[in-house]
């Protein structure tokens, strides 16, 4: 269900991006991730015991990743690689709206 709502928060950030940006959409769409990806790898981090209290499939995830005894250093390690890739998505998502409102007129 989680992927659906992802999904739905690109597009919309997406169109946000594109009609509200002055230009270089992918980049504003990149950079929107990167911030992101910096105060949610800092909520899960301080709020690490609730955060594994409400998610047990993660807190099963996290004993077969590498640093098993350390899961708030690999939660910093992997934030901005999941914010690269989110923001390479959203990047993209961005410029293709751009494109897709260009063409109707705006």
């Amino acid at each position: 269900m989680e992927p659906a709502f992802w999904l739905i928060i690109f597009i919309v950030c997406a169109y946000l991006i594109a009609k509200r940006s002055p230009g270089k959409l992918f980049l504003h769409g990149l950079v929107v991730s990167l911030v992101n990806c910096v105060w949610i790898t800092t909520v899960h981090v301080l709020l690490y015991d609730t955060y594994m209290t409400n998610h047990p499939e993660m807190a099963t995830m996290n004993a077969t990743m590498p640093m098993p005894d350390h899961p708030r250093l690999m939660m910093i390690l992997m934030g901005p690689v999941f914010g690269t890739l989110s923001g390479l998505v959203l990047g993209l998502f961005s410029f293709v709206a751009g494109k897709i409102l260009k063409t109707k007129g705006v």
